[in-house]
């Protein structure tokens, strides 16, 4: 069975001329061009990368495609070949006595003094070829055409191991989120509960109402019921990551904090042709362009006529003790034939007319993958560009609002501020806290996403 690390890394390539992505050659040193085991610093990352790319079920299913486009092109290349056969075979044949055969039968002798035997026999072994010369190419197109198919297969799997780097970085990022969450959750919900207690002990005291407790309780009861939200959402999630992992569910260890990287810059991501040039779904549609084209031909030249040779040679004789009786039983045969189609004439255009709406259709594939790749790559830069502004501004925010929430205690200690401002200002800190977190894990996410939008991962 193929594994993902025995794909082969060098194919070749006979590219058309369609849009010409070919002509360069991609830098070594651009950012998709990173292998993921380098690009990923965390260790329990990279570890759950590794048992995805062994164990996951659509890879699997990917490598099994590529053994069967292998064989494909196995196939049609001994199309190009004699096909050698070894037949034996043993009839009983009775001509009627007023034919031909049956009347000359009567009167010759098979052996000397022994007339042919009404109940003929017919033993023989021999060895049978078949031909058909490619005159025209057509068998040549089919074998390119299979290489291009198995080519577009190990691209399609390739691709299949960027998705999944990148599938497994994203839940791993979502659950770090989620442990961060969590843990906010938990410590701001240990401050409203001695919040509350305070509360209580001020209302017995006289100095607030009902209200306020009811207020402090709400709050109280709200943030339970997010966290209990948050560890139905890991659950969920550890659950979607081990399917990726091809295992049943388990825990998933994970670091505590969410590592952001650096946004690359333009000379590290590369040129457009690059980008493109990189991807296996880009170099996948392109083989299937090539595969188009080749069929094409292929259904071209099944209008010209076709020659084939078939032989034979082996030993044959009415009795098998005669068998192998050298030169009396040697048999042999040659015949070459040439063929024209004339009344499959229709069928054959159609077949053409199919091959043909195939190529424009497989060239237009290509160039919607081109120009959505393109987009993408373009799409996660800003968004990465969009999301370091905003992680920058929300830090800001998430200090300020802790010491507005430290002012606020002091402020309602001294009778100078209500319960409600106190309220207020823990809740806008908890919302900043989330919000920073899950502004951090849309930076790790992103900078994931354009990793596996330039190609990267598959190496």
């Amino acid at each position: 069975m193929l594994r993902y690390d025995t794909i082969p890394t060098a194919f070749q390539r006979n590219a058309l001329q369609t849009l010409a992505l070919e002509q360069a050659t991609a830098d070594s040193n651009t950012f998709a061009m990173l292998p993921w085991r380098q690009l990923f610093q965390d260790t329990l990352l990279t570890a759950l990368i590794d048992t995805a790319l062994q164990r996951n079920f659509d890879l699997q299913i990917a490598l099994q495609r590529i053994e069967r486009a292998q064989a494909a092109t196995r196939f049609t290349q001994g199309e190009l070949f004699p096909k050698p056969q070894l037949a034996a075979g043993a009839s009983l044949r009775k001509f009627g006595l007023y034919t031909m055969d049956g009347a000359g039968n009567i009167v010759t002798e098979i052996l000397p003094g022994k007339i042919v035997p009404i109940d003929l026999p017919d033993v023989n072994v021999s060895m049978q070829m078949s031909w058909e010369i490619d005159i025209w190419g057509k068998l040549r197109q089919k074998n390119q055409a299979a290489w291009a198919e198995y080519g577009a297969s190990i691209e399609a799997a390739r691709f299949v191991v960027t998705a999944l780097v990148a599938q497994v970085a994203t839940i791993y990022y979502e659950l770090i989120e989620l442990d961060n969450e969590l843990d906010i959750i938990r410590r701001t919900l240990q401050k409203q509960r001695e919040a509350l207690r305070t509360i209580e002990l001020q209302k017995e005291a006289g100095r607030v109402n009902e209200l306020a407790v009811q207020q402090f309780e709400a709050q109280v009861l709200n943030l339970q019921a997010q966290e209990k939200e948050i560890r139905q959402q890991t659950v969920l999630r550890e659950n979607a990551l081990n399917m990726l992992l091809g295992r049943f569910p388990q825990p998933i260890q994970r670091r505590t904090t969410l590592l952001v990287q650096p946004i690359p810059s333009y000379s590290v991501i590369g040129t457009p042709i690059q980008m493109l040039s990189n991807r296996p779904d880009v170099r996948e549609a392109e083989q299937l362009v090539r595969a188009a084209h080749f069929d094409l031909r292929a259904a071209q030249a099944a209008f010209f006529p076709t020659l084939t040779l078939s032989a034979g040679i082996g030993f044959q004789a009415f009795d098998p003790q005669l068998l192998w009786l050298f030169p009396a039983s040697l048999a042999y045969n040659i015949i070459g034939g040439l063929a024209a189609p004339i009344l499959n004439w229709q069928a054959l255009q159609a077949q053409l007319q199919t091959a043909q709406a195939s190529q424009m259709q497989a060239l237009q594939h290509y160039r919607k993958t081109v120009v959505q790749a393109y987009a993408e790559v373009v799409n996660e830069l800003t968004i990465l560009q969009a999301l370091d502004t905003m992680n920058t501004l929300k830090t800001q925010e998430t200090a300020v609002l802790k010491e507005s929430v430290d002012i606020a205690a002091e402020l309602y200690k001294s009778a100078k501020a209500t319960y409600l401002e106190v309220l207020i200002a823990q809740t806008q800190w908890l919302s900043a806290q989330l919000q920073l977190v899950s502004i951090q894990k849309r930076q790790c996410i992103a900078f994931v996403n354009l990793y596996r939008a330039l190609g990267g991962g598959w190496r």
